[in-house]
């Protein structure tokens, strides 16, 4: 069963950790839409990215805002929802806990070695593999966080979501 109050759970972390498909991994479990924060990159954070260059924080901003925009109409019409979204500074984060809802978020962390394979392996999209080292250098582990786990990308899919539900503490729809 869903939870009764609408929620955002952000699946974070560099880009190659998997976030796309824990977080369509997880809606498919508990039935809470799934939102790729990528969908919410205007067309010039985009070109950046697809160029090598990293995004400013000024970049970020008006991302960030936007999917806190877009939670907040579904939470508002009573649906949580699963967002991939990098989160990597603690600001990006308390900028999504700006909701007017719950905010959670899991970390998804592994090696560097098994993040570049996986990068490697990614076919047609528009972060190239030399942004990691650039994600590595800014990320801000969220640990100790208010609403925040972490969990190893060294195991399956499934692995992953289950452990992040019990850590979250969710259910499956029923």
């Amino acid at each position: 069963m869903r939870s009764q109050t609408p929620q955002l759970i952000v699946i974070m972390g560099v880009c190659g950790c998997g976030k796309s498909s824990v977080g369509e991994a997880l809606s498919l479990r508990t039935g809470i839409s799934y939102h790729d924060g990528d969908d919410f990159h205007s067309d010039a954070n985009r070109n950046k990215m697809s160029q090598g260059i990293p995004l400013t924080d000024e970049d970020r901003q008006p991302w960030l805002e936007s999917i806190v925009a877009f939670a907040q109409q579904q939470c508002e019409q009573g649906r949580s929802l699963v967002v991939a979204c990098s989160a990597l500074k603690k600001a990006y984060r308390d900028t999504l806990r700006t909701l007017d809802a719950p905010v959670k978020f899991v970390h998804l962390t592994g090696s560097k070695a098994t993040i570049a394979s996986r990068l490697a392996d990614r076919k047609g999209h528009y972060m190239p593999e030399t942004m990691l080292q650039s994600q590595l250098d800014t990320i801000e582990s969220p640990t100790g966080e208010n609403g925040a786990v972490e969990v190893s990308i060294e195991q399956t899919v499934d692995q992953i979501v289950s452990q992040a539900m019990e850590l979250l503490d969710l259910t499956t729809e029923g």
